[in-house]
């Protein structure tokens, strides 16, 4: 019977698109782990999404905020509270809905998303370092090939 080599797939495995994706999701949040961690300012990939949230589509509600960006409402609630107490965002109640809160990025959040824009850069380098560019475009278009095919879901 053969042995098992550390690090190596089964051979059923190996090959499978599933077992390949899921290998390098966690390839990649360990390097966004590590570059975040290395970036020293204590803000996470989920930081990130939100300031990036903020800053593409605009002021926000909290709950709206982690529909779209894929975070838990709880998790939003205190990660907001993080950003906004190093002034990265601004809540503000709703007029309209005085239970609900409005979420605005600062100029020093604005500024502290471009920081990471470059962290994260250097992180897909990092990732798809084994890549030509032209690969690298491939890959990412058939992954949004995958991501985008409503046939893929699970209802």
């Amino acid at each position: 019977m053969p042995r098992h080599q550390p690090g190596r797939a089964l051979a059923r495995l190996q090959d499978r698109p599933t077992w390949l994706i899921s290998r390098t999701y966690a390839r990649s949040s360990e390097l966004l782990n590590a570059g975040f961690e290395a970036h020293g300012s204590g803000l996470r990939g989920y930081h990130y999404r939100l300031l990036a949230a903020l800053e593409e589509w605009g002021p926000a509600s909290q709950a709206e905020l982690g529909r779209n960006t894929g975070i838990d409402r709880s998790d939003v609630t205190a990660a907001l509270s993080e950003l906004e107490s190093r002034g990265l965002v601004e809540r503000t109640v709703d007029p309209e809905h005085r239970r609900r809160n409005i979420v605005t990025i600062t100029q020093k959040g604005a500024e502290q998303l471009l920081d990471l824009d470059a962290v994260i850069d250097g992180i897909q380098d990092r990732l798809l370092a084994p890549l030509t560019a032209a690969q690298r475009r491939e890959f990412v278009s058939l992954m949004s090939l995958l991501l985008d095919d409503p046939r893929a879901t699970t209802a």
